[in-house]
């Protein structure tokens, strides 16, 4: 009878562990993965050589993905930094977290229930490097780190290490990286380490805006950028005139990208701060590999928002078109046996936390409204979500003269887009529905077509909707 009550005891052992560690098909009775969360600030989508640009040189990165998966339509829910990094850290909507400025910090409790929080209390050891881009930075909450080298607002690319050296950011990013791993592959616990770029975010009020490392300023210098067919007048005067009043994106454009020099200039810079992040991945995972750790570390990257390159006339974020909502993402498990995936589901910036989570065994809170993206790893067919809503409320209305942000809502489907812009409060002063069915590009707006007014009223009652249940 003893015996029976040992085996019973093993094979019900044996099934838990089996479930806990074979959701994305990794190997059975493997301890607690460490894991290294990479985010990029204002990375679009195509900004990858594996997502088919073959000018922007990333190398390593297109090795991640080929090594892990690839999530060719991610999104985020909101595109600005601070608004997009809450909803990282919390995986939920700005409609709940309610950070949708630059001063906003996270009270105790929401932060208690952030994926850092959550791992920490867990018995992860904790690392933080970079922007951390969340509210003043008297309120980062730096006690939930053992290993801490983030900073608060926007930073600076000239900067300098500790031995007071002159150094670019991103390459003291990867020289801080490389230290938290000497001391974590000393410690008695798995490891979580976030590394939170500035790059390729541009230095708004600097001249320069994207400032390169000097080591690699050279590359690219041969190379043309071919003109961007959509970055021209007439695409931007089919714009309302309520809209394009005073437009920030347009006031940033006329700084970036408003001549071919300014165009060439701006757009190999901020491939050339990319590049130098793909440098840091590999030192990352040369790090991993030299140490021992690379079997059982998994890499997620991701951005913050995406990117105008002077499409429709526009520059800098907010709206709602691909290259401002889309980002790229990667999530390489070495554990795991299928590689090289690339999958077209919808997935979200609010998705990164409980898919961290998920990879640590810990249990997702409810209050997160993202979900965890390891069913798709394994299941092409694993149910996801068909549609997501965007917002964007960062409106300031003491600007008076000045550049002025319209809010914006709207609904994001597989094949639709419906966006709302309003100026002032609740004032709607532009509206878009595209339908990818008629044109993949986001130029024929079908919004006063007569055959498409019971589409928009639906999705305009589904962008109401989502405005209280998301709450």
């Amino acid at each position: 009878m003893e015996m029976k009550k040992i085996y019973l005891f093993y094979l019900v052992s044996f099934i838990f562990f089996s479930y806990k560690t074979n959701e994305g098909r990794t190997k059975v009775g493997t301890k607690p993965p460490n894991i290294i969360f990479l985010l990029t600030d204002d990375q679009r989508f195509d900004a990858l050589g594996i997502m088919g640009n073959n000018i922007v040189q990333t190398p390593n990165l297109d090795q991640l993905a080929k090594d892990g998966h690839l999530f060719k339509n991610t999104f985020v829910t909101t595109s600005i930094c601070s608004t997009s990094r809450a909803s990282i850290f919390s995986g939920q909507y700005a409609r709940r977290h309610g950070i949708n400025d630059f001063v906003t910090s996270f009270t105790d409790t929401a932060w208690s229930n952030s994926y850092p929080a959550l791992l920490k209390k867990k018995g992860y050891y904790m690392g933080f490097i970079g922007k951390f881009g969340v509210g003043e930075e008297k309120d980062m909450p730096k006690n939930t780190f053992d290993y801490w080298k983030g900073f608060g607002g926007w930073g600076y690319y000239e900067t300098i290490n500790a031995n007071g050296d002159s150094i670019h950011l991103t390459r003291r990013i990867g020289d801080e990286s490389v230290d938290f791993l000497e001391l974590a592959s000393k410690a008695e616990a798995p490891f979580c380490l976030s590394v939170s770029f500035k790059a390729p975010h541009s230095q708004d009020g600097d001249e320069r805006q994207f400032i390169v490392d000097p080591v690699f300023d050279t590359i690219l210098n041969n190379v043309t950028i071919p003109e961007e067919p959509l970055n021209k007048d007439e695409y931007y005067n089919s714009f309302s005139e309520k809209f394009r009043e005073r437009n920030e994106a347009r006031h940033r454009w006329n700084i970036r990208f408003s001549t071919p020099d300014k165009y060439q200039t701006m757009v190999k810079n901020y491939y050339k701060l990319i590049y130098g992040v793909d440098l840091v991945v590999k030192r990352i995972r040369d790090e991993l590999a030299q140490r021992s750790l690379d079997k059982n570390t998994i890499i997620i990257f991701a951005s913050d928002n995406g990117f105008y390159l002077g499409e429709y006339g526009l520059a800098g974020k907010w709206y709602g078109h691909e290259e401002s909502i889309r980002v790229p993402m990667i999530i390489y498990d070495p554990r795991m046996e299928i590689k090289g995936k690339q999958i077209n589901h919808i997935a979200l910036n609010i998705d990164i936390a409980p898919t961290i989570l998920g990879l640590a065994g810990i249990n997702i809170p409810e209050i997160m409204q993202g979900k965890s993206l390891l069913p798709l790893l394994n299941d092409e067919n694993a149910s996801t979500r068909d549609e997501f809503f965007y917002e964007h409320q960062f409106i300031r209305a003491d600007w008076g003269h000045k550049p002025y942000i319209p809010g914006v809502e709207g609904v994001v489907r597989k094949d639709v887009k419906y966006m709302r812009y309003m100026h002032g409060g609740d004032t709607v002063v532009y509206e878009e529905l595209f339908d990818k069915k008629v044109a993949d590009n986001e130029l024929n707006n079908l919004i006063d077509k007569e055959a498409y007014q019971a589409l928009k009223q639906e999705l305009s009652s589904q962008v109401d909707f989502y405005k209280n249940a998301l709450r």
